[in-house]
């Protein structure tokens, strides 16, 4: 099969990387001329991943047809921007799976439907799971969520395609559950690295991230995803990583807010996209509309809009006090 990247971001470039390891021919898509020129010519992506030095058999373009005509696509577009970027493309592959993690802002959209809706003839899988871009692009041991929409069958044609001896993909079909994961801890690293930049401990965090995984799992079961999908790689196990580590993006936003740094500021600054940022406000929305209790995330979103962060981690203290278990929130 062949294969191809959309989107030549930090974790795109990683992918194609990984997917070129053991000699494969990969394609990679970049909407910046530059870009798509220093990486054909330097073996380098200096703006987004500069710590690695690609593999040889790694093509980059910017015409989108050229991606048309492949087996299947891996999909690491920014989650805002995934439904243009697909229909723009002539036509669409086999299979589509996705890796951008995020709900789409104004309609609450999961990317599984909104690849559905841009691509209705391609099957769609979502892969997530704890990864840092620079480690998979490093070759060091990986394990992620493959999730097929077609069951089995699908995973049998695109999970010898994505496998390497260091990226490790376990079986799923699970869709919703595998991008749920994925978007709330997106949300919770933010919260979590605005508990580091307070300064208020291990304790705290270890606190935050328990809690936040219960928000994770009433909201994903409301939606229809499965318990034991979120207790996977593609929910716990992520949101352990990215709650924990400067590398995460999203982690490194919190932190600066914490430090008292201005969202707006940090938005604009950034490179690279902490998506999280753009959940939250989508998440506060369907969680009033399932009436599912997410104080975690809320307080994030109130932090984004300008809140400021003693006093958001106060009001989350002060709540009233209820059982773990079994309580609705």
């Amino acid at each position: 099969m062949s294969v191809g990247v959309i989107g030549a971001g930090a974790w795109g470039t990683a992918l194609a990387q990984m997917l070129a390891s053991d000699g494969r021919a990969v394609l990679i898509w970049a909407r910046e001329a530059e870009l798509v020129a220093e990486i054909n010519s330097a073996r380098t992506n200096s703006l987004f991943l500069p710590s690695a030095t690609l593999s040889d058999t790694i093509r980059a373009t910017g015409d989108l047809g050229e991606m048309a005509g492949l087996d299947a696509l891996l999909v690491v577009t920014p989650a805002q921007h995934m439904g243009s970027v697909l229909a723009a493309m002539p036509e669409h592959p086999r299979d589509l799976v996705l890796c951008s993690k995020g709900i789409e802002a104004g309609t609450g959209r999961l990317m599984n439907h909104v690849a559905k809706d841009a691509a209705p003839g391609s099957a769609i899988a979502v892969l997530s799971g704890p990864t840092f871009a620079h480690e998979v692009a490093a070759g060091l041991p990986t394990a992620v969520t493959l999730a097929c929409a077609e069951g089995e069958e699908q995973w049998d044609r695109i999970a010898p395609l994505v496998a390497r001896q260091a990226f490790r993909p376990y079986f799923s079909d699970d869709v919703t559950g595998a991008e749920i994961g994925g978007s709330v801890k997106n949300v919770l690293a933010i919260a979590c690295g605005v508990v580091d930049g307070l300064g208020l401990g291990q304790n705290a965090r270890a606190a935050l991230i328990a809690r936040g995984y219960a928000e994770m799992l009433r909201f994903g079961e409301a939606l229809g995803a499965r318990a034991e999908t979120l207790a996977g790689l593609c929910g716990l196990g992520d949101l352990v990583l990215t709650c924990s580590s400067t590398s995460s993006r999203n982690f490194s936003l919190g932190k600066a807010l914490g430090e008292g740094r201005k969202a707006d500021e940090l938005m604009a600054d950034r490179k690279t996209v902490a998506e999280g940022a753009h959940t939250a406000p989508v998440l506060v929305e369907l969680a009033a509309r399932h009436a599912i209790a997410m104080p975690i995330v809320t307080a994030v979103y109130d932090l984004l809009k300008g809140d400021e962060p003693r006093a958001v981690v106060s009001a989350l203290l002060s709540r009233p006090l209820r059982a773990e278990q079994g309580s609705a929130e």
